[in-house]
């Protein structure tokens, strides 16, 4: 793949700052070096690449958007947007990595945490020198967070924490946890978990077809005892967690528009060279029908995440637009991976070409951070004003 070459229909890339252009340029050349010789044998295994998570720190893949004083890079919103762009023109399971650590890690850190804890937590998360997960999700209460039965409760000057969270992204391999919990009172409170604690356990969830080169796992927490020091002062309340997830959805409403032009980029180049009845794939009409859709599709997606990135830095982004967004693009990503599929036949289905393993992948990007059904609804109550989650 040439690495700077992509479907850039309508020029969208005019619309970005040198500084935008440079960091997705310099952040496509280090994943094209480093990730793409390496994807299809960690997908195939599982596994994910350690190695070069302390690479990743460097490049300032982690936490991109905090501040330079807490050791991030200090880039705007659609600088972040590019750059998961980029990683997930790789793989899904890569760039959901980087937005775990980012924008549910660091971000509930910078938001709700005290100074102590910035200071602490935020220049070791951006180097990569440790890993965090974020624990919301439950067994029973995906789309429904409010009815988490996890529960925190004081003791002393500590907080004791007893309840299980379910497909936590990066969960066995965290040093630390961004744990949702309610209290005595029903409130909704946030901590800082060492991984480490005595009744803390992340046992990973196996035999997966999606997302094969990410960690997810389950947290159980059986009386953990988390210091008051720990808890996030500033946090209180579901509307806090739920703050986070806009932030990591907003970074996949530009991820998987990468994964789409990777998928568009091999259709191409695939059906431009194989050949069928003395010409090109490329030169039929149902071809170039589906290549034409394809391209249409991405175009769009690339102007409603510059949008939204632009609204993000303006400081006027709705959560309601950012379901838009993560609605739109990643139903229409995993539609063009499937078709490109299609179009490379059977050649598709091995490790040699990706847009297989993309599909494979945004099967979960569909679901997680919200499902697509949950965001039609987000959308439908913001344009009616009525509530029909129930």
């Amino acid at each position: 793949m040439n690495r700077f070459q992509e479907l850039d229909f309508y020029n969208v890339s005019d619309l970005f700052s040198e500084e935008e252009i440079m960091v997705r340029d310099q952040t496509r050349a280090w994943c094209e070096d480093h990730l793409m010789p390496i994807i299809g044998q960690h997908w195939e295994d599982g596994t994910f690449p350690n190695h070069l998570i302390p690479e990743m720190g460097k490049m300032g893949l982690l936490g991109p958007a905090i501040p330079e004083e807490y050791g991030g890079a200090g880039l705007n919103a659609v600088a972040y947007g590019l750059i998961c762009q980029e990683i997930e023109r790789v793989d899904s399971g890569l760039r959901s990595f980087a937005s775990v650590q980012g924008s549910l890690v660091m971000y509930p850190i910078l938001e709700f945490g005290s100074e102590e804890q910035k200071k602490e937590y935020l220049p070791r998360l951006a180097t990569g020198e440790i890993i965090g997960c974020f624990g919301l999700t439950e067994p029973d209460f995906g789309s429904d967070p409010g009815g988490m039965r996890s529960r925190c409760r004081r003791d002393g000057s500590d907080w004791i924490l007893d309840g299980r969270k379910m497909w936590i992204t990066n969960g066995t391999v965290s040093d630390i946890a961004i744990v949702w919990a309610k209290d005595d009172d029903g409130v909704v409170q946030g901590f800082i978990v060492d991984s480490h604690s005595d009744g803390f356990s992340a046992p990973e969830q196996k035999h997966k077809w999606s997302l094969r080169c990410s960690v997810t796992s389950e947290l159980v927490l059986d009386g953990v005892r988390v210091p008051e020091a720990n808890r996030l002062p500033k946090a209180s309340g579901l509307k806090s967690p739920l703050m986070c997830l806009t932030q990591a959805r907003y970074g996949i409403a530009w991820g998987v528009v990468g994964a789409s032009q990777a998928c568009l980029f091999e259709a191409v180049s695939y059906t431009k060279q194989r050949m069928i009845f003395d010409k090109p794939l490329a030169g039929y009409q149902l071809t170039q029908a589906k290549i034409a859709d394809m391209a249409s599709e991405i175009t769009k997606a690339q102007l409603l995440a510059w949008r939204l990135g632009r609204m993000k830095e303006a400081g006027t982004m709705r959560p309601d637009q950012v379901s838009l967004a993560k609605r739109n693009n990643v139903k229409m990503a995993l539609d063009i991976a499937r078709e490109a599929r299609t179009l490379l036949g059977a050649n598709g289905i091995t490790l040699e070409y990706h847009s297989g393993r993309h599909a494979c992948n945004l099967e979960t990007v569909l679901t997680y951070e919200g499902t697509h059904e949950i965001h039609t609804l987000i959308l439908g109550h913001a344009v009616t004003g009525i509530p029909a989650y129930k």
